[in-house]
């Protein structure tokens, strides 16, 4: 039988942010509606495009006359900062992060890092002494570079890290990065069809640290 990722020890767990260890989702379809609109974008079809990427990768994938991407991409993150309305963290990542070794867990989110930590601490959620934003890529995800740049900082091989997700291009972007995958589904309504493993949330996973400093995932028995 192939070994789980509850069979494999791990030198560092990434985490996207968005719909992973905080529920935003509300909050970013609310600005980027009023922004279609505006635009005079369909605003049904677009809003399930949003989710995982960087602002100005989804402005620019429009390719729409006219439009400054890079103004409208600001524009985007203000109107998120001041909107954090039903911003709170998916069920136990608070307290799962906090349990974690400081040094061996990253965040890697398409978000620019002050509405990250805006919606961070909206949500109560601590914050790493990595985290890889915007601003540190040049690609977003579905490009691997995000995830690859983390196990870089954090002193790992990517390889040795279990990446924690929700969204279709943030799974491509870990894939891509050779990391195991766990996947988080409390904030979508629809389920996600992957081959990973799925969990609703931090509530029905546990971490235990071994003498060698790796992080072993497990689960709470249910009766």
């Amino acid at each position: 039988m192939p070994a789980t990722i509850f069979d494999t020890p791990y030198r560092a767990f990434l985490f996207d942010m968005d719909g992973t260890i905080l529920t935003s989702i509300a909050a970013a379809e609310r600005v980027w509606a009023t922004w279609a609109r505006r635009h005079g974008v369909d605003v049904e079809t677009f809003l399930p495009t949003i989710h995982g990427a960087r602002a100005i990768d989804t402005i620019r994938r429009l390719n729409l006359p006219g439009v400054d991407a890079e103004v409208e991409a600001a524009w985007v993150t203000q109107a998120e900062i001041e909107d954090v309305d039903g911003v709170e963290e998916v069920a136990g990542a608070a307290a799962f992060l906090k349990a974690l070794p400081v040094h061996q867990w990253a965040i890697v989110t398409s978000a620019p890092r002050t509405l990250a930590l805006r919606r961070m601490a909206a949500a109560g959620v601590p914050e790493p002494q990595v985290m890889i934003t915007a601003e540190d890529v040049t690609v977003g995800k579905p490009d691997p570079s995000g995830y690859r740049l983390a196990a870089r900082r954090l002193g790992v091989e990517i390889g040795d890290c279990l990446v924690f997700e929700d969204a279709t291009v943030g799974i491509q972007a870990a894939e891509a990065a050779g990391a195991d995958l766990l996947i988080i589904t409390a904030a979508h309504e629809q389920k996600l069809e992957t081959e990973h493993a799925t969990v609703g949330s931090y509530e029905s996973i546990t971490v235990q640290v071994d003498e060698a400093g790796l992080m072993h995932l497990g689960q709470h028995q249910t009766l």
